[in-house]
């Protein structure tokens, strides 16, 4: 049997640019219990894939885990932005320069679903034209291109600590066949 929580209380505990906090009191099996939640707008990651067979990947400094890290394209969808896809396409294009003629929805993941409630939508990318970059503000990103059975294996062996990336590029293995044109 699944006891499905039922909202009895909920508090802000902060209230910031990027995300949310709040304490939420729940019912639960043995009375009530407290459930901390974090609420993000979302966010898109992209899978872009050259002619060649190659995946635009990006290497950056993360803050939180104090190292560089190599990732799939991503980014937060802004407030009053109310379609995935056209975030995708303008995050693309700032981070890689890149443009896609072949725009598709791979799928959507949420990275926590015990705390969070961010979702992200993510999108395969192919017939790419490369055009200039514009970073934020606050960005530095370094761009690699790799190919795509290479970038898939990091994923799978732990190479890649990204997790939004490592889902990212087993949906893409699965439904970019037609880009990726690997051999049977």
């Amino acid at each position: 049997m699944i006891f499905e929580e039922k909202l009895i209380s909920s508090e802000k505990i902060y209230d910031g640019a990027i995300l949310n906090l709040r304490r939420d009191k729940v019912t639960a099996v043995k009375g009530e219990a407290y459930r901390e939640i974090i609420e993000h707008n979302g966010a898109v990651c992209m899978v872009p894939v050259t002619s060649d067979g190659k995946v635009v990947l990006v290497e950056q400094f993360r803050y939180a885990m104090g190292q560089v890290v190599l990732e799939v394209p991503a980014g937060k969808i802004d407030k009053g932005e109310t379609d995935p896809v056209k975030t995708a396409v303008r995050e693309l294009k700032e981070e890689t320069g890149f443009s896609a003629g072949d725009v598709r929805f791979l799928g959507m993941i949420n990275t926590s679903v015990a705390y969070s409630q961010e979702k992200i939508y993510v999108y395969g990318m192919a017939e790419l034209t490369r055009g200039e970059t514009n970073f934020d503000d606050d960005e530095a990103i370094d761009m690699k291109l790799i190919d795509f059975d290479e970038a898939y294996h990091m994923a799978v062996t732990g190479q890649l600590i990204d997790v939004k990336t490592i889902a990212a590029l087993a949906m893409a293995k699965e439904q970019m066949k037609d880009v990726l044109k690997e051999e049977e």
